[in-house]
């Protein structure tokens, strides 16, 4: 059973320069959460099939998830999951009269009833609030570009 979670910001900057802080990977690391890397698998890319990893710093474990590119158009990027988790984490750019929406919709299941169980015990709520804050660090990354 699949769980989503969705938030929205309004960043004042173009579409095309929220786009680009969603897919340049040193733009990206000013946003994502300090303790979660993406590494790319072969050349970085956010075209369809372009592969990478984002691995959580978590000391010994490292929890990694793999990703892939799975649709692409012009202000919208989605990667799917594979790892202790399957999921999309979807980045859609809406151009406004006064800048850009900014939707993300993160859509995962958790198959391991055990992992599952830990994740909406301990980590669901830190994950809502992260994506909150990630969407806060990305919009002072884009409206100051």
């Amino acid at each position: 059973m699949s769980q989503v979670l969705e938030q929205s910001i309004q960043i004042n900057a173009t579409a095309t320069v929220v786009e680009r802080c969603i897919s340049d990977l040193a733009l990206m690391h000013r946003w994502l959460n300090p303790v979660l890397r993406c590494e790319p698998v072969g050349a970085w890319s956010t075209d369809v099939g372009s592969k990478s990893r984002f691995i959580i710093q978590i000391p010994l474990l490292k929890p990694t998830l793999n990703s892939v590119v799975v649709q692409r158009q012009p202000g919208l990027v989605v990667w799917e999951f594979q790892g202790f988790f399957q999921g999309r984490d979807r980045w859609e750019c809406q151009p406004k009269e006064l800048g850009t929406l900014l939707l993300n919709r993160f859509e995962y299941d958790i198959p391991n009833p055990l992992v599952n169980w830990g994740f909406n015990t301990f980590a669901a709520s830190w994950t809502k609030q992260d994506m909150q804050a990630q969407l806060r660090r990305l919009k002072r990354v884009a409206e100051n570009s």
